[in-house]
């Protein structure tokens, strides 16, 4: 299948994979690429560079909001065929480097195999490459706080909770905020519409990612583009509160 991909504002893109999003921040032909998507997404993945006028050769770096491996997909792929630098919170480094993994469990998910689309997320991800072993041999921490010196000037703001080092990626100047699953839109599993935690079952630490809402709502920015669902419109700062009403 081709990507779909959406233009949300001058040079950001959106792209909609199999089940998880990934972000392009495009300045000519050089591109700021933020998560990747499953493995299986691969394909998809070099279909949106291309269609945004890119190549993999053209992406500055790849920034990954948290190391689950639908978002880390195809990060190793791109570092090691491409010499492209993966980096992530530096709470986050270790877990890229699968040093440890914080990631829902089989167990858990066969416990909640009962909810209202599980089971077929469940088998999508296995297809996809959910569980396969996919550490990124060199990953870089940010390095410095502010803006980082790529395509679309993002500002990595540390939101722990999903995992211990995800982050979002703020753009000032286009109001634009990408959650990853910090604060998403939707998902296979939820039966909830527009901005919500993901189902409890996928934090590592709960109130953490409760309480990294608060971060949320304090970046000013009128467009959500988060790691699962559509584009969200609206103030974050609403989107952010939204979320914590349907958590409590």
């Amino acid at each position: 299948m081709t990507a779909d991909v959406r233009q949300v504002a001058d040079g950001t893109y959106l792209v909609h994979g199999s089940d998880t999003n990934w972000v392009i921040l495009a300045e000519g032909d050089a591109v700021t690429l933020v998560d990747t998507g499953y493995p299986g997404d691969r394909r998809r993945l070099l279909d949106s560079l291309a269609a945004v006028g890119s190549s993999p050769e053209a992406v500055a770096a790849v920034l990954i909001t948290h190391a689950h491996n639908d978002h880390l997909g195809s990060a190793e792929y791109l570092r090691a065929a491409y010499g492209t630098p993966v980096q992530l919170h530096e709470d986050e480094v270790p877990h890229a480097r699968r040093e440890f993994l914080h990631q829902v469990s089989v167990g858990t998910v066969l416990r909640n195999g009962w909810r209202p689309g599980v089971l077929p997320w469940a088998v999508h991800s296995l297809r996809a490459g959910g569980t396969a072993h996919l550490p990124v041999a060199a990953p870089e921490p940010f390095p410095g706080a502010g803006p980082l010196d790529l395509p679309g000037r993002p500002v990595p703001v540390h939101t722990p909770g999903h995992t211990r080092g995800h982050a979002v990626f703020h753009l000032p100047d286009a109001g634009v905020v990408i959650s990853g699953d910090a604060l998403v839109s939707g998902h296979p599993t939820s039966r909830i519409t527009g901005p919500q935690l993901l189902p409890d079952m996928f934090h590592h630490e709960r109130a953490r990612a409760l309480a990294s809402l608060e971060t949320l709502e304090g970046l000013e920015a009128d467009v959500l583009l988060p790691g699962h669902g559509p584009v969200h419109r609206g103030p974050v700062e609403l989107a952010a509160r939204r979320a914590r009403e349907h958590a409590l």
